[in-house]
């Protein structure tokens, strides 16, 4: 087991009260064994610290999501998956207090136990520093690039899916409305709703209307099931 010090290093914080980052650290294994604390409680705590960074990240860098897709990718970001490969890239395994069994079980390796050691970490930040400035740095850190790349997706040209969809019904008519436009000339937001005859089947924002129009298609097929 590698010394704290250097975990502080890779996290990029240094603990004012030492035992925290050491509960954070340790498995219920170790701490069944030498009668101390586990990092369950932490993780319950950095769950929810985790989760409103990364809510309140995506909101404000990607306006033109909607509020289903923001779930969704949230939901990516936060999962086990992800903050195991974040836990990895830390070697937290190297720091991790198990019992002799769970380290031969392969404990320290277990995506599961990796996952739930980021949490209580980013807990134990926000405990120690008092704030929530220290565990969002450390956070937006992992989640920011990410989330980025979450979004470099290839383009889908949601409205010629919709059209061509739509146009098996020959008397059907689509039509793009736009109900909103905001903010100044070099920062605009538009809002667009999209009619199939005279029913709004779907909703869209962004940064110009090309854009809230691709978004609200994409609710659009997304609520007839495509």
């Amino acid at each position: 087991m590698r010394p704290l010090e250097e975990y502080e290093k890779l996290i990029d914080y240094r603990f004012h009260n030492k035992k925290l980052l050491e509960t954070a650290l340790t498995h219920s294994s170790f701490a069944n064994e030498h009668k101390c604390r586990s990092y369950e409680r932490l993780e319950f705590l950095g769950d929810s610290v985790l989760g409103f960074v990364t809510a309140e990240y995506l909101f404000h860098h990607f306006p033109q999501l909607p509020e289903g897709q923001l779930t969704k990718n949230r939901a990516a970001l936060v999962c086990e998956k992800s903050l195991y490969g974040f836990s990895k890239s830390l070697q937290v395994g190297d720091f991790l207090r198990l019992s002799h069994g769970e380290i031969n079980s392969g404990g320290k390796d277990r995506p599961s136990i990796l996952a739930d050691v980021f949490e209580s970490t980013t807990a134990a930040i926000y405990l120690d520093s008092g704030s929530m400035e220290e565990a969002k740095r450390f956070i937006l850190r992992f989640i920011e690039p990410a989330a980025q790349n979450q979004n470099r997706k290839p383009f889908k040209d949601y409205k010629t899916t919709l059209q061509e969809i739509v146009q098996q019904n020959p008397e059907e008519k689509l039509e793009y409305v736009v109900t909103g436009e905001s903010g100044p000339d070099h920062d605009k937001h538009f809002t667009v709703q999209v009619h199939l005859n005279s029913n709004v089947i779907g909703k869209g924002g962004g940064r110009s209307k090309k854009e809230a129009e691709q978004q609200a298609a994409r609710e659009a097929l997304e609520l007839m099931g495509y």
